[in-house]
């Protein structure tokens, strides 16, 4: 189990399946008009990113449709871990009914202990320096799709991974699938 006594994610950062244990994060990004927020659900058995949502207000229900793009692009999940730091959003009444609704389990990291969500802060870390430092964005609009497009064609199918015999996020996922398909 992942999971001490009180239900926080033990730092172990790794599943044996998919579905096992997701981390999620909230950070801000400035642009010339304003902040953009990403809420972005990591699976740590891939390292894929199963879900996200991007807003110019960090609010719970951006959180809350994070986790339910997630949901929807996973499938069953019950079960499933969400462990997140201890932000207000990730406190909020929404995503708590959202989590039972869904059967997920939270789990909240120690106060001022950035290392109990540190592979979702590495993510992000990635995400800073492959997009975020670039060339100074002008609209939110523009960061937008420079994340999506960061997220979908580069970390999920180019971006090999040690940790995941270097295999990309999406190839990982692909062979460990089809070994319990032909596995059953």
């Amino acid at each position: 189990m992942v999971t001490d006594e009180k239900g926080r994610v033990r730092r172990e950062f790794t599943a044996e399946a998919p579905n096992r244990l997701w981390l999620t994060g909230f950070p801000e990004h400035k642009v010339a008009e304003g902040k953009l927020y990403l809420c972005a659900i990591k699976d740590v058995f891939g390292n894929k990113i199963v879900g996200y949502s991007i807003g110019s207000r960090m609010e719970s229900g951006l959180a809350v449709r994070a986790l339910e793009n997630a949901v929807v692009m996973r499938g069953e999940v019950a079960d499933c871990v969400v462990h997140s730091d201890r932000g207000p959003q990730f406190r909020s009444r929404k995503l708590l009914r959202a989590l039972s609704l869904h059967r997920l389990v939270g789990s909240m990291g120690r106060v001022a202990s950035c290392g109990d969500n540190a592979a979702m802060k590495s993510f992000f870390a990635l995400l800073q320096k492959n997009v975020l430092d670039r060339p100074s964005w002008t609209t939110r609009e523009q960061l937008r799709v420079a994340i999506v497009t960061w997220i979908e064609r580069i970390y999920h199918r180019r971006r090999r991974q040690a940790a995941l015999g270097r295999l990309t996020p999406v190839e990982f996922e692909t062979i460990m699938n089809t070994t319990v398909a032909l596995a059953a």
